[in-house]
């Protein structure tokens, strides 16, 4: 029984690793799906439509922060990185570079 989000066997796995794993896959799930409604906005020429689809769009958005804020819930590094990159005015790159240097 393999799955695309285990690169190790799934049976030696602790349950909490499995989990995780499952999250990762639905973050990368829940960004694809805004990608699309983004491509399907952006080519549909009626109106209700992409209302419609900006709506279900907003929904992805939702399940993504959610994922993410469960996943960074479970590691604090990762959460420590993000939280000097998120958020904050100014140089994207700069302030990723800051942030993994401070990171412990």
């Amino acid at each position: 029984m393999g799955f695309e989000q285990y690169h190790e066997p799934a049976d030696e796995l602790p349950s909490k690793t499995r989990t995780f794993a499952r999250m990762i896959a639905s973050l990368t799930e829940e960004a694809e799906a805004i990608g699309w409604y983004e491509q399907r906005i952006a080519l549909e020429g009626n109106a209700e439509a992409r209302a419609i689809m900006r709506n279900a769009q907003k929904e992805e958005f939702k399940h993504f922060g959610m994922d993410l804020e469960f996943l960074l819930r479970q590691k604090a590094q990762w959460r420590e990185i993000l939280q000097g990159i998120l958020f904050q005015k100014g140089d994207i790159v700069a302030h990723g570079e800051e942030s993994e240097e401070q990171a412990d």
